[in-house]
């Protein structure tokens, strides 16, 4: 494992703020999108329509309480441990403006908003990259004992591990602050390896996203789980009603026993959709295909010889991947894929059959 501070030319060379939903727009709207992770085929019937019944109280303001007390309750939590957010994007903002941080750290390869987010406020961020030798597995002894404030995530994005939570904990310290964004978590059968909910972590700090599972990229809803006085910290720093109404029905709604025993079919059903989709890839391992493994979130990051020009090639045959490019400690040899439904990994695995067989 590496543990270096990029330059300012080193973090200016990657666009920290390339997400998958560019490889779908314009020209990239037709495309079938296998580039954000976004459970396919969401938000559902019944959702959208209790989000579509907060419709007539728009003249209000937003009142968060009830959102905020269910989001407590699913979590065990009491509610002055829960922040409601404009999805995990604006968390980590909060975090960057609101903590007094001397070293940050952030392990990569993971989601880049954290690191944008920490040098847009002004400080210095340091990087601990896994490695490819190791599975992108954590190592606590790799972040440098000095740093009081690391984020990784679990599962991460885009490598699809899943560290052990008793490796996370490792990473609690007296004086740290510990950001774990467990976005994809819920996609996870049985949330194994969850920390939301627990107080016995000092400086724990777990963010969760509403968007990912449910469909709700466009509606911003997220929250964050920490102690008291962190999440005191956090709030100060928001402005007034940060979330609005349709996305509070939808946080309490997303929280309640329902949907949660929703979101664990789609766990189960999305596992068995990524082995069909890895059994397919393996089918490319001649032609240099590596996959890292075992992947656990609702995406597969794999290696692969000219990825740029197969990315390129996948487009014209009507398919969005996600480049790996813009991730610290990765390359142009990667890309992430959504888990989609069977039929749509079949028709993904044909084109990328005539992709990786044409000119490199």
């Amino acid at each position: 494992m590496d543990t270096h501070t990029p330059t300012h030319t080193e973090a200016q060379g990657l666009d920290l703020r390339h997400h998958g939903d560019a490889e779908v727009r314009d020209d990239g709207s037709a495309l079938v999108d296998l580039a954000v992770n976004v459970r396919a085929d969401t938000p559902p019937a019944w959702l959208r329509e209790h989000v579509a019944a907060s419709l007539g109280s728009l003249a209000a303001y937003p009142d968060g309480r009830a959102a905020r007390a269910a989001v407590a309750a699913r979590h065990g939590l009491s509610v002055e441990r829960v922040l409601l957010t404009a999805g995990a994007a604006e968390a980590f903002v909060l975090l960057a403006r609101a903590l007094e941080v001397r070293r940050p750290v952030v392990v990569h390869p993971q989601f880049t908003e954290p690191e944008a987010a920490l040098r847009d406020a002004g400080h210095t961020v340091d990087r601990v990259l896994l490695r490819e030798a190791d599975g992108f597995r954590l190592d606590p002894a790799a972040v440098p004992e000095d740093a009081d404030l690391v984020v990784i995530g679990n599962p991460t994005n885009p490598t699809s591990v899943l560290h052990p939570a008793a490796a996370i904990v490792e990473l609690a310290r007296p004086g740290r602050t510990l950001v774990v964004d467990e976005a994809f978590l819920d996609a996870v059968p049985g949330e194994r390896e969850a920390l939301a909910g627990r107080t016995d972590v000092p400086g724990l700090v777990v963010l969760r996203s509403l968007t990912k599972t449910w469909g709700l990229a466009g509606l911003r809803i997220g929250y964050v789980l920490a102690a008291p006085e962190t999440i005191a910290d956090l709030e100060r720093a928001q402005p007034l009603w940060p979330v609005s109404t349709p996305a509070l029905a939808a946080a309490e709604a997303c929280v309640a026993p329902r949907a949660l025993a929703e979101a664990a079919r789609a766990a189960h059903r999305t596992a068995a959709d990524r082995a069909h989709l890895v059994a397919g890839l393996a089918e490319f391992s001649d032609a240099g295909l590596r996959i890292v493994a075992p992947a656990e979130g609702p995406f597969v990051l794999l290696r692969l010889p000219h990825a740029a020009a197969v990315r390129h090639r996948l487009r014209d045959l009507g398919y969005a991947v996600r480049r790996g490019d813009t991730f610290p400690g990765l390359g142009e040899e990667w890309l992430r894929l959504a888990v989609r439904d069977r039929a749509t990994t079949d028709g993904f695995l044909g084109a990328l059959r005539r992709a990786v067989t044409g000119p490199a």
